[in-house]
Formats: C-alpha cells, sequence, structure tokens
C-alpha cells in the first residue's frame, strides 16, 4: 500500500530544497494512497494539497492544518465529507468524481 512518508514528502518539495515543515503548496497525486496520514504533523504550514488521483476513502489527519486554503481530492473513494472542522481557512474543497452519500450530507 503506497503510503504519504517523510521520504514522499521531501521527494515532491524540491521546489522548497526538501524542507517539509514550511511548505505551503504539495502534489501528491496519482501515487496510488490509500490514505492521507502524517502530512497534517509534518506540513502544518500548507496552503495548498492535491490529492487528487488516488485510492483515498477517508478524509483525515488534517487537524493541525490550520492554514489550508485549497484541497484537491477529486478522483478518489470518498464516500462521506467529514474531518474538515478544523480546517477553518479552507475556500476550495474539489471532491469531483468521487462516490459521496448525498444522504449523510447536512
Amino acid at each position: 500500500m503506497p503510503r504519504i512518508t517523510l521520504e514522499l514528502l521531501r521527494k515532491r518539495s524540491e521546489h522548497n530544497e526538501g524542507m517539509v515543515s514550511t511548505l505551503e503548496e504539495i502534489a501528491l497525486h496519482q501515487e496510488e494512497i490509500e490514505k492521507i496520514e502524517v502530512i497534517g504533523t509534518l506540513c502544518r504550514k500548507l496552503r495548498i494539497l492535491y490529492l487528487q488521483n488516488n485510492i483515498i476513502e477517508k478524509i483525515e489527519d488534517l487537524t493541525h492544518m490550520k492554514d489550508l486554503r485549497y484541497l484537491n481530492l477529486a478522483l478518489n473513494n470518498i464516500k462521506k465529507i467529514e474531518g474538515l472542522g478544523s480546517c477553518e481557512f479552507l475556500e476550495k474543497l474539489d471532491l469531483t468524481v468521487n462516490f459521496i452519500d448525498v444522504d449523510t450530507l447536512e
């Protein structure tokens, strides 16, 4: 199972000299990632996060991402919108082509 690891984050943050703690934008699309993990604690300054075209089923581990403005989770396997309560500055959420159960929307 491909995972979000410190090594992957550093590889995708070459534009920031591999410094993940100060990253403001990262693209982790098309990595076959199944779960959002560690990114919330390692990349707290992120404003833009691209996770489209993976196989993520659940929105999670975003608790520490207070500055997140744009989250792209298009083309995943998300069924329920949850786990975004701490993202108080989130302006755009892309969930295009997922499997959202509209009966769970409030």
